[in-house]
């Protein structure tokens, strides 16, 4: 194997792959990134059982090929040396069929490669006929779901973002059981089958900052046990969470007891000030109380001491609720929110608080109220 190549562009997608190296992984070959060399290009393969990252470099002016050949070499050190050459062209050369050669014209590295034959079969297959979502709305649904996805391995698929596709329709779910974040997505085309799946969402907010071009196409192959996403260059493939997402439909409230409308920023700003003083940083308690066409945020705490600030709002009713809620989850909420006002619909104070941003249907985010008594 025998190449030379831009800088920029192998570490460019040296950079992509790495994301997957294994670095706990009971097999050496994990730790490894494998270049695959043939007169098409060089193919970079990443992997540690959970997520697979495969990019291909197309041969052209970029790089110039004298030999093909395979070789898995250590992801950190060929990270690492590209990344800090400074040199525009970098040389790869295979020796012995497990040295490597890293050189420019004034460096020159010698690396133990490990050969390929280690390295695990990971089949990337591909269905006939992908499910396709541009990548700009690809990364607002995860960006605008994801963030609610729980930590508690206790419970695995609700670690994961449940995609329900059916006919034309994507809905995207994720809750921690305290809240819940779900986005409505209209496909180009209807889906031939119906699909319930539950993807981890580390796995998928990795994948969504691959995607740095907002006019491509991104598409999803669903197996039983796995999904792959294909985009540009790049192939990347997750598995699938087993066990049963909740059914969180029955969380929406049909009806609201008061709503509000207020502009998205300066609730938001209100609510970073009035946190201040929470004293629990995990759930950071606030409430919010209205009166007439006023809405005063307080919070208060024994050791620290009490704020209080206003805002003026509108009502659809003459209700009025008072009501505590974690800080930190609404500001969460409210900063995905694409619209310039929101809209919050209460029921009780003991139900749901439902998030919208005004004329936006597609994007609600859900979170449950804390009882202060």
């Amino acid at each position: 194997m025998k190449i030379k190549i831009k800088k920029d562009l192998l570490l460019e997608n040296l950079n992509k792959v790495s994301k997957a190296i294994s670095t706990k992984n009971l097999v050496p070959a994990l730790a490894g990134i494998k270049f695959d060399l043939t007169n098409e290009g060089l193919t970079l393969t990443a992997s540690d059982n959970d997520i697979t990252i495969r990019s291909f470099i197309k041969n052209d002016d970029n790089m110039s090929i004298e030999e093909e050949g395979s070789i898995i070499i250590q992801g950190r050190y060929i990270l690492d040396i590209v990344r800090k050459l400074p040199d525009k062209v970098i040389n790869l050369e295979v020796f012995d069929e497990m040295k490597v050669i890293i050189s420019t014209e004034n460096s020159e590295y010698n690396l133990n490669g490990i050969n390929k034959s280690e390295y695990p079969n990971i089949n990337l297959e591909e269905n006939k006929t992908p499910i396709i979502i541009n990548s700009k709305e690809f990364k607002e649904l995860i960006n605008q779901t994801a963030f609610a996805a729980s930590t508690d391995e206790a419970r695995p698929p609700l670690t994961g973002l449940n995609f329900k596709i059916v006919g034309d329709i994507l809905e995207c779910n994720c809750t921690d059981s305290y809240r819940l974040a779900r986005k409505v997505l209209k496909l180009k085309e209807n889906v031939d089958m119906d699909y319930n799946i539950v993807i981890p969402s580390k796995n998928i907010v990795e994948f969504a900052r691959l995607l740095t071009d907002d006019n491509l196409d991104v598409e999803l192959h669903i197996f039983n046990n796995k999904i792959l996403f294909k985009c540009d260059n790049i192939l990347f493939q997750s598995r699938l969470i087993n066990g049963t997402f909740p059914n969180t439909a029955n969380l929406l409230p049909k009806d609201s007891l008061l709503k509000i409308t207020v502009n998205v920023n300066d609730l938001y700003d209100v609510i970073d000030r009035v946190s201040i003083l929470t004293s629990d940083k995990e759930k950071n308690v606030v409430t919010l109380e209205t009166n007439g066409n006023i809405l005063t945020m307080k919070s208060s705490s024994a050791e620290i001491g009490r704020v209080e600030e206003k805002m003026n709002i509108l009502k659809d009713k003459e209700e009025d609720i008072k009501i505590s809620f974690s800080a930190r989850y609404v500001m969460e909420a409210l900063k995905v929110l694409d619209k310039e006002e929101c809209e919050i619909s209460f029921v009780g104070e003991v139900n749901p608080i439902i998030f919208k941003g005004k004329g936006n249907e597609d994007l609600i985010q859900l979170v449950l109220p804390i009882r202060t008594y």
